[in-house]
């Protein structure tokens, strides 16, 4: 029997703490139905007996705490709330914790903000995680030693999984079930909790937002002009002109604090502002890439769908309630 430990942090996100309880405690129901023994051992543990959440509005009680632990095969890491840094400081006893027990042949899976966790402890250097694409930009700053993905919902990298933004949590518990019970109970276990299994991006949800947190006042001013004439051709050499840059210093500089070159910034702007058209309006395909400053069908639809992950016209589909 695996044993599986969902942690509770203080502040963690309800519905990821107890989705993920659900569905291992729901495979156990599965296999008793076929009068087989369950195969998962689910406890909460948490830091304290009692954990308020949402501001003292819910409490969970856990089973256990870390101390009681000695020993388990997969720690689970809820989705956590609140100003970021202070919810990792709150939590920070869990983190040696987590460091044993992976050392110790568990495997650990973060759900969405709880990365943030997960990296704090050292066990991310070098790997690849995936998180809410809205806090890419706060993961990227705060630990630039890992390797982001944004556009996954799963990552798996030698025993340490992680998860995209929001529900999608699910596809990663799905994952896990698959891998530990077989895919003929992982597709029950989507059915019976209607879940759309095998989604592998979370690139159609994301909202592109240029990381301006930083101290360089010329990039900034580089990226409001980018954002302000999209639907003009803008060059890298135009850019660094107007900034009085060399371009290899202007570029330098630029992906150092926007963790974007500048060549995908623009992209990133025009498709940001081809999506919000493609959402709302009437017009067609080639009106919206005229709209951008595309001149070429093919080139948009490449660069549209490496975004999105969906073509313009699937995307128009099925986000344009007006053309539905």
């Amino acid at each position: 029997m695996k044993h599986i430990s969902i942690l509770v942090p203080k502040g963690a996100i309800l519905g990821s703490l107890e989705g993920s309880r659900q569905l291992f405690t729901q495979v156990n129901e599965f296999f008793k139905a076929r009068g087989e023994a369950p195969i998962f051992h689910v406890q909460l543990v948490g830091l304290s007996r009692e954990t308020p959440l949402t501001g003292g509005l819910f409490t969970v009680n856990t089973d256990v705490v870390i101390d009681d632990v000695a020993k388990t095969d997969l720690v689970i890491i809820p989705a956590i709330d609140g100003e970021i840094t202070q919810a990792i400081e709150k939590n920070k006893d869990f983190l040696p914790w987590i460091t044993k027990q992976y050392q110790g042949g568990a495997e650990v899976a973060s759900l969405c903000l709880g990365a943030f966790l997960l990296a704090s402890t050292g066990l991310l250097k070098g790997r690849k995680c995936a998180t809410h694409w809205m806090a890419a930009n706060d993961f990227a700053r705060m630990f630039p030693e890992v390797t982001l993905v944004k556009e996954k919902i799963i990552t798996d990298e030698n025993g340490i999984y992680s998860s995209g933004g929001a529900f999608s949590y699910l596809n990663l518990i799905l994952y896990l079930i698959e891998k530990y019970a077989g895919r003929e109970i992982a597709v029950l276990s989507a059915k019976v909790f209607a879940i759309e299994i095998d989604r592998g991006s979370q690139s159609p949800f994301m909202i592109f937002e240029g990381e301006k947190g930083h101290a360089d006042d010329a990039i900034r001013q580089a990226q409001l002009y980018i954002e302000k004439n999209f639907e003009n051709k803008i060059s890298v050499d135009d850019l660094a002109s107007m900034l009085a840059l060399s371009r290899r210093n202007f570029e330098r500089r630029f992906k150092k604090v926007t963790s974007n070159t500048v060549v995908e910034y623009i992209q990133r702007v025009k498709m940001e502002a081809a999506k919000l058209s493609l959402e709302s309006s009437i017009n067609n395909v080639n009106e919206v890439m005229y709209k951008v400053g595309y001149s070429d069908p093919k080139a948009f639809r490449i660069t549209f769908k490496k975004v999105t992950g969906l073509s313009p016209m699937q995307y128009r589909n099925k986000y344009n309630r007006a053309i539905a």
